[in-house]
């Protein structure tokens, strides 16, 4: 708006109650923030700030001239004197904070600022946090459906959600008592303007002492720069209605040009100064920054500085509008710069999606497979926000693209899920059917049929899958106390009967070193006589654990050594060796072993008769030949020996049968 515009005035016949009445009922609501705004993620930030002096909703575009949007900014930042707060505010990258930390930043924003400095800040982080819970919202919406539940029974509850809406329940209420007093104060100080403009206007024509009036006029300038702000949506206009009545005065005193002349020339030199620095501006590469001061510097202008003579005021105006225009232009090239790399932004957005995409067309087999590839999603998602914004007119399609990829995704998943669930009820059911069979043999005294029935359902426990998790748990528990109640019970038994069984070992070791330094007398019968006391002794010591076993066969190696030694049968010295042995067997009352032992004989004896008949049909083939042929020789005493054998494991079987 031009100087010389201001001669273009509303009418004079307008009341000011009508213009209090007109400006207080609306000049706060237009403040309020809309707190049903749409979840976008994509919304401008520092350039939707009132230091940017754009609509709120829209960048700045070609039908909005440079001076309106001046106007516009400097309206609404001169509503409230600490409006300016608001850029010493870092507008951060909202879009890419988790939830948590937007309610972390939310926090110390409502502690430490001003309530108005951080009005656009809190609007972002409302619009990201809300977009965020919907994403989740609808995830866990779609579990709880997958899981066959219906959607009437369907509550969330996120602690991390009451808590973004506590502290944003603060802020609200702070804002509200902030704008109620902010009311009042704007209402008050239009009335003080109004009446100033009266006075003005009083002024006029007054035939009083010029000195005099120039002073009160004076007066009147000061009293209007310190009244403080005005509602927004009213500011331009009761400016244009005071500076119409300024330059009505300054007219009037055309009477006195010593006055007008010097006070116009003060105004001249001050508005120079001030184009000199709008066109400084227009060379600065901070845009936001340069505009901000300009805002300050059409307020100077406007408020603080006055009319000047008529010959000079279309032409600062046009030299200050020109400066005003390039500002306005290189700030129009930011934003098309900035559009630009929100291209780059909306290519990286689309690559992700398509890897989102990607991942949920996969079919997923196992849950090792699945919990991987929900680590995969999670790492894109994360990357989806932290690539920053895309042009608005792009925003809401990427953002209902990304959506449906990751709610893909979750489909599959929770049908994996769900099948595997069905699968896991089935091991729980095999699984309580061995805590069956274990909780009812714990007790049982017959250890022998029942120990290797515990060991297999123990290994069938293992080779048994996953149950539900909330089950997990407890039913192993189930399990592991019946098991340990059982073997510990057994164990109990086993090692009362090894004490026994250890103290046999010690003696049939000592034994055994007695024996292996037995010197025999050369009697025969005396010698006999040691050696069966030897193996009666030994036999009368006991058992011995089953892991100390050895030391029978070292046993029956002393007394080969001593057999050895004695002009003995071999037969004999064989039997001897054996009746030790049975008598273990007998003792341990073992049938399996008897069993065992006698199946053992009766196919050695097959196996020598068999070995026999087999050599006596090989001599059919010397039967030309001389009986004192060496070959024939070593045929007939290999037959000797093994009938000698034979003759031995008869004996043998005969013994063990008698048991």
């Amino acid at each position: 708006m031009s100087d010389k515009e201001n001669n273009s005035m509303p009418e004079e016949a307008q009341k000011q109650e009508n213009l209090i009445d007109n400006t207080a009922e609306n000049a706060i609501d237009n403040q309020e923030e809309n707190t049903q705004e749409p979840l976008n993620n994509e919304e401008n930030s520092n350039e939707n700030t009132l230091a940017d002096t754009k609509d709120t909703s829209t960048a700045p575009t070609a039908e909005k001239n440079a001076q309106q949007e001046v106007d516009e900014a400097l309206a609404e930042d001169s509503e409230d004197e600490e409006a300016n707060l608001r850029h010493e505010i870092e507008m951060k990258d909202y879009h890419s904070l988790t939830m948590n930390e937007l309610i972390k930043e939310l926090t110390e924003l409502v502690k430490t600022n001003k309530i108005l400095a951080i009005r656009e800040h809190v609007a972002e982080i409302k619009a990201e946090f809300e977009a965020k819970y919907e994403e989740e919202f609808e995830q866990k919406k779609e579990d709880f459906l997958e899981e066959g539940g219906n959607i009437i029974d369907f509550h969330y509850y996120s602690p991390t959600k009451k808590k973004f809406d506590t502290i944003y329940f603060d802020y609200k209420e702070k804002r509200n008592n902030y704008y109620e007093q902010l009311k009042q104060n704007l209402n008050e100080n239009l009335k003080v303007r109004l009446a100033i403009i009266e006075e003005l206007k009083g002024m006029i024509g007054v035939g009083a002492d010029m000195n005099s009036n120039f002073q009160q006029f004076k007066e009147l300038q000061e009293r209007w720069k310190k009244a403080g702000p005005v509602p927004r949506n009213q500011y331009n206009d009761i400016w244009r209605t005071y500076h119409h009545h300024v330059e009505h005065f300054y007219d009037f005193l055309h009477l006195d040009r010593e006055f007008r002349d010097l006070d116009f020339k003060h105004n001249l030199d001050q508005k120079l100064k001030i184009i000199a620095r709008a066109e400084e501006l227009a060379e600065e590469k901070d845009t936001n920054r340069a505009f901000r001061e300009l805002q300050m510097l059409h307020k100077m202008w406007k408020e603080e500085v006055g009319p000047v003579a008529k010959e000079y005021r279309e032409d600062i105006w046009e030299k200050f509008s020109t400066a005003t225009k390039k500002i306005h232009e290189n700030r129009q090239a930011f934003f098309s710069e900035l559009d630009k790399a929100r291209e780059d932004n909306l290519a990286i957005k689309q690559e992700l999606i398509e890897k989102i995409d990607a991942i949920a067309s996969n079919e997923i087999t196992n849950h090792s497979q699945a919990q991987q590839l929900i680590r995969d999603m999670e790492s894109l998602r994360e990357s989806f926000f932290k690539s920053g914004k895309v042009p608005q007119k792009n925003n809401q399609e990427t953002w209902t693209q990304f959506k449906e990829a990751v709610r893909k995704f979750n489909r599959n998943k929770n049908a994996f899920y769900k099948n595997l669930k069905k699968e896991q009820q089935e091991n729980l059911k095999r699984k309580l059917d061995l805590i069956l069979i274990a909780e009812e043999n714990k007790d049982s005294e017959d250890f022998e049929t029942v120990t290797p029935v515990m060991k297999k359902i123990q290994n069938d426990w293992k080779k048994i899958g996953y149950v539900p998790r909330k089950d997990s748990d407890k039913i192993w528990k189930r399990f592991k106390e019946a098991c340990n109640h059982y073997f510990d019970r057994v164990h109990a038994v086993r090692n009362e009967e090894n004490k026994e069984e250890l103290k046999a070992f010690e003696d049939k070791k000592e034994l055994l070193d007695k024996a292996k330094d037995i010197k025999l007398t050369g009697d025969h019968q005396e010698d006999l006589k040691i050696i069966k006391q030897q193996i009666e002794a030994w036999k009368n010591i006991g058992r011995v654990p089953y892991n100390k076993r050895y030391i029978e066969g070292k046993f029956n190696k002393a007394l080969d050594a001593l057999f050895n030694q004695l002009d003995i049968d071999r037969k004999q010295a064989e039997m001897l060796k054996y009746e030790n042995r049975l008598e273990t067997l007998d003792k341990n009352d073992n049938v399996r072993e008897i069993e065992k032992e006698e199946f053992f004989l009766r196919k050695k004896i097959s196996e020598t008769k068999a070995d026999i008949n087999q050599l006596e049909n090989n001599l059919q083939f010397f039967s030309n030949v001389d009986e004192n042929n060496p070959l024939v020789r070593d045929v007939h005493k290999n037959i000797k020996k093994h009938q000698e054998q034979l003759e031995t494991w008869k004996a043998k079987l005969k013994k063990i049968k008698a048991l």
